[in-house]
């Protein structure tokens, strides 16, 4: 297939971000400059951005057989530039005085941004490896990345590591499942399924569909392939770990929801009966274990699988209601996900720095009278997790149980407000404790004017959390126009 100049055009997005990081890259051969490096980033993920807000409300064309640049696909590459620029800005402070060079760190976070919106804007299982294995081996570079430095320990490599096996072994099962689908259909396009005259037999496809979503439910965290999931987060450099927690994930769950709308896998009972016990144990376990931390980044990882569950469910009822309600639901939940857990460890990110990362609770005791304003911003965030009205949390979980309602899913509802209701406890008790004075003088880093660009990244997310919390109606009106075209 020949490329032509509009594919091109098409492609824009994708262009911009792979010469920004040649640009990193030949920046560091010249003279390794630490700004130059962020700031060459920074500017190709907004200039990406912003190109591809351009092109959301006209695109909609299959470029290649990999790659379809749609409004959908357009959305969430907006979406994860814009995060992926707010992971630079928190970033930059944060590995200021790491003990080794940081100019890497950059190329591995635009090439990782590459991968993940290869993923959102593909249709076939290559574009699908490509995008994913390029975002996973630079996610184990970003993992390991303080190895080397002097103060660090042999968390981060051993983090890597783990990651590392366990991703491989789970891209493992995606490749053989896809291998599956091949033999069957001779293709390898997501819609191949769907041509029922060339499957060999329902149990050939459904096992292929189960093998194939179980890599799929690895990267996501969802239970019972989670164990890796609180280990890589504590290990990793706190700017890693919120990659992974966001955009990895919100990159992965588009390729689901893509995948199980036009291959119509939810047509067989069994694999519905798979994803609803996998969503039921992902949102128990994932809130129990909750409860049982003490780790600021094993709660929000937990968290995390909790949140993956509760997603799932609407991903269900995408099969059962014959209408878009239940993608609008995942897609707002996803752009509310990302909102809030990219503030939760933005706060973090700013008290901590590579030195010393602030892990446990009873670092934050005090937070409130040190700090008020990044005592409310997480105070906000952590809200907005466990769903309190007025804030995009709560709307997000809204829109999945009006889902669950509208296809009969009341089983898995009923585990919803369960587990919403065990993780509003421990979310309340980190803001208990940065409400309790501080026992001692030295217990925070005080931000100070350094930190100013990442506070008014904060500043951005605390609004977003509120005004799409009280006002969603303009971003669902976007949200619906786009959902037609998964």
């Amino acid at each position: 297939m020949n490329l032509t100049f509009n594919d091109l055009f098409l492609l824009l997005p994708l262009i911009i971000l792979t010469s920004s990081v040649v640009l990193v890259m030949i920046s560091v051969g010249v003279r390794r400059n630490y700004i130059v490096a962020a700031g060459i980033t920074g500017c190709g993920l907004l200039l990406a951005a912003i190109i591809a807000v351009i092109m959301l409300p006209y695109t909609n064309q299959q470029v290649s057989p990999l790659l379809i640049i749609d409004q959908y696909s357009l959305f969430f590459t907006v979406v994860i530039c814009f995060a992926a620029m707010f992971i630079a800005i928190f970033s930059f402070n944060y590995l200021a005085d790491l003990d080794d060079q940081k100019e890497e760190y950059y190329l591995l976070l635009g090439i990782a941004t590459i991968g993940s919106v290869v993923m959102v804007s593909t249709n076939h299982f290559a574009g699908v490896v490509l995008g994913l294995e390029t975002l996973s081996m630079s996610l184990y570079g970003m993992i390991a990345y303080p190895v080397r430095s002097k103060e660090s320990s042999n968390h981060s490599l051993e983090a890597s590591i783990k990651y590392l096996v366990l991703s491989a072994a789970a891209s493992a099962l995606m490749l053989f499942g896809m291998a599956l689908i091949y033999t069957q259909t001779g293709s390898l396009a997501f819609s191949s399924l769907t041509n029922t005259g060339t499957v060999i037999s329902d149990n050939y496809t459904i096992a292929a569909l189960l093998l194939f979503s179980a890599g799929i439910f690895f990267k996501l965290s969802l239970a019972p392939f989670h164990i890796w999931t609180p280990d890589v987060y504590e290990g990793s450099p706190l700017p890693s770990a919120t990659y992974l927690a966001t955009v990895g994930k919100v990159a992965m769950f588009v390729v689901l929801l893509r995948f199980v709308e036009i291959s119509h896998a939810l047509s067989f009972e069994s694999v519905v009966t798979v994803f609803s016990l996998i969503a039921i144990v992902s949102i128990m376990i994932g809130n129990l274990l909750a409860l049982m931390q003490d780790n600021l980044k094993r709660i929000l990882a937990y968290s995390s699988i909790a949140h993956m569950g509760y997603l799932l469910i609407a991903v269900i009822a995408s099969f059962f209601a014959n209408g878009t309600v239940s993608i609008e639901a995942v897609t707002f939940y996803l752009l509310a996900y990302i909102t809030m857990t990219l503030g939760a460890f933005g706060v973090v990110s700013i008290v901590s720095t590579s030195r010393n990362e602030l892990g446990g609770i009873s670092d934050y005791q005090g937070l409130f009278w040190r700090a008020p304003w990044l005592a409310a911003v997480f105070t906000a965030m952590l809200l907005s997790l466990a769903g309190i009205p007025l804030t995009v949390g709560f709307i997000g979980k809204f829109y999945v149980f009006l889902a669950g309602v509208e296809s009969n899913l009341w089983i898995l509802l009923s585990v919803l407000i369960v587990g919403s209701g065990i993780g509003l406890y421990y979310y309340l008790r980190i803001v208990y404790r940065m409400l309790t004075p501080a026992s001692k003088e030295e217990a925070l880093v005080s931000p100070g004017m350094e930190d100013l660009s990442s506070q008014g990244v904060l500043a951005i997310l605390f609004v977003l959390l509120i005004v799409l919390g009280v006002y969603p109606a303009p971003i669902m009106a976007i949200i619906e126009t786009i959902s037609v075209y998964i």
